[in-house]
């Protein structure tokens, strides 16, 4: 292929993978909030994009299940739904538990310590009531086991679910209680190997249930 046509096509790439990290945090955050409609040319000025990008980004979106479209009527941010989240939650989950299954017998100190330094980055945010710094803890603890694990598959799959999750704990984080994961986590850190995956496990599936009656 020339080489001017491969820049290009890697131009496009880079373009549409822009397009899709910038709606998908307007979308996980409120900014774009359930059921808005997503107009393409406010976005391309948005964003400052041709259409191209802009659409293979939403496309994208849908497949991950936080756009929603219906031909020739709308293209919508998905609206909160109790079912999907029934449906995510034990996935994460399950993925959670096989990451810190594989990553246990590889953790070193290191690991050990930002564990630590993660749970108690969480707590801390949670009793300053800062979400956006209580999620980043908590995506920091958890993400230890995943990269520990060094199995390409877990965030490969993780990064198409995790989206759903943090919006919805976002948008439902003022009526549930996060505490209980700061105690979670210092038991999963004192956990004997063989038991620290199904303890991940039952910390994801609280946060699923606590959600789950938040829509009650």
């Amino acid at each position: 292929m020339p080489v001017p046509e491969r820049q290009a096509a890697l131009d496009r790439d880079l373009l549409r993978d822009r397009a899709y990290a910038a709606i998908r945090d307007a979308i996980v955050d409120g900014t774009l909030a359930p059921g808005e409609r997503l107009r393409d040319q406010e976005l391309c000025t948005w964003l400052g994009l041709s259409r191209t990008p802009v659409r293979e980004a939403l496309n994208r979106l849908e497949q991950d299940g936080l756009v929603e479209t219906a031909p020739q009527r709308f293209t919508r941010v998905t609206p909160l739904d109790r079912r999907a989240a029934r449906d995510a939650f034990p996935v994460v989950a399950a993925l959670h538990a096989l990451a810190t299954e594989l990553a246990v017998p590889k953790l070193t100190e290191a690991d050990r310590a930002a564990l630590r330094d993660a749970n108690n980055r969480f707590a801390e945010a949670l009793r300053d009531g800062d979400v956006d710094a209580a999620l980043e803890a908590d995506d920091a603890f958890h993400g230890v086991f995943v990269t520990a694990a060094a199995n390409a598959e877990i965030p490969r799959t993780l990064e198409r679910l995790m989206p759903r999750i943090r919006r919805l704990e976002r948008l439902r984080f003022g009526s549930l209680s996060g505490r209980a994961s700061v105690k979670q986590h210092a038991e999963i850190l004192l956990a004997a190997p063989e038991d620290a995956a199904d303890l991940v496990k039952q910390n994801w599936l609280s946060l699923g249930a606590l959600i789950d009656r938040s829509f009650e």
